[in-house]
């Protein structure tokens, strides 16, 4: 569990902790997951910068941006091993589909993997923002900026595989990126007390999204 306030101030260590992990070099494979991105952009729900901020905004504040927030949040002020299971049970309970539970849980191995040989974390078989949030705290890493790097990492990477589908060029790119960043700490500050009661997730689009991808026939990403 994490014992530092959410909002301390963090040290240079810690930032660059965090940096470390959510950066791309760091062998999660997000890269490979458009979190049903692929499957709007070919049904023409999402077709240009301007859709897919919008589409962005909706999964920040209504779906899995907001919720990972809360699950990483839960994870971090998680008081012992069967807290921590029982929220990672949850997680797996909110993919909306096969493929939502593939990206979460094939991030999370990865994540695991790599954090234990560096810093020793047992965090196998976590989904993402779980293990993420339980690595955290471990290392006594402010819970605000976690999230927040957090949600500007899951953003980004989103961003990214909108530029690869869409006619969207690196500058629009990051300006969406600013836009959007904006509003991450609030997310984070919303969800900071990580209760669990209060999750849910609206974006219904995105997850309808997700499912058709699983069928879809030619395809870039794994989501």
């Amino acid at each position: 569990m994490g014992t530092d306030a959410p909002m301390a101030t963090a040290t240079e260590p810690q930032i660059l902790t965090l940096a470390q992990w959510l950066s791309p070099a760091y062998p999660v494979g997000a890269f490979a997951y458009a979190h049903g991105l692929e499957a709007a952009a070919d049904q023409g729900w999402v077709t240009d910068g301007a859709s897919l901020e919008r589409w962005l905004e909706d999964v920040l504040n209504h779906g899995a941006g907001r919720s990972d927030a809360l699950l990483l949040a839960a994870a971090w002020r998680a008081n012992d091993p069967k807290d921590l299971s029982d929220i990672d049970a949850t997680a797996r309970a909110l993919a909306a589909s096969k493929e939502r539970l593939l990206e979460t849980t094939q991030q999370g191995n990865s994540f695991a993997a790599v954090t234990q040989v560096i810093w020793g974390e047992d965090l196998s078989g976590l989904t993402y923002p779980v293990a993420l949030g339980a690595a955290a705290a471990r290392e006594g890493l402010p819970l605000s900026l976690t999230q927040t790097m957090y949600l500007q990492a899951f953003v980004s990477n989103l961003i990214a595989a909108g530029q690869r589908l869409l006619p969207v060029g690196q500058t629009e790119g990051q300006a969406i990126l600013y836009r959007l960043c904006a509003r991450l700490p609030s997310i984070a500050a919303e969800t900071s007390d990580g209760d669990l009661t209060r999750l849910s997730a609206t974006a219904f689009l995105t997850d309808i999204s997700s499912m058709k991808h699983e069928t879809q026939y030619a395809r870039i990403f794994r989501t």
